[in-house]
């Protein structure tokens, strides 16, 4: 399962990683998030222990949104060592996805 992020746990689970992050920012009623959500679950499940993955709902979490500028959905940033590295705007086949993190673990 794809970690639910929060405004009140951003800092730990993203900045403090000292693995690299994949953050998708989604919402409930965004077509294309629901689109890429079963590529985030199946990459949570195969990067278990090698990457944390996780998911941002921007309706009840602002702040994040905000601050990293999310204004279209989907938007999946790829964080490393608490700098945001690379970013995906936009549904994606789960190869873009997979590219962007492998680049960040090898």
């Amino acid at each position: 399962m794809a970690l639910e992020i929060t405004d009140a746990n951003f800092e730990e689970l993203v900045m403090n990683s000292d693995k690299p992050v994949m953050i998708d920012f989604w919402a409930v009623w965004c077509g294309p998030c629901r689109m890429i959500a079963p590529i985030v679950e199946e990459m949570s499940a195969e990067y278990e222990g090698k990457a944390v993955i996780g998911k941002v709902d921007v309706d009840n979490n602002q702040d994040v949104a905000m601050k990293y500028g999310i204004r279209n959905i989907p938007t999946v940033l790829f964080v490393k060592n608490g700098e945001v590295v690379d970013k995906q705007v936009g549904a994606a086949p789960k190869q873009a996805f997979v590219d962007k993190l492998n680049a960040l673990l090898y």
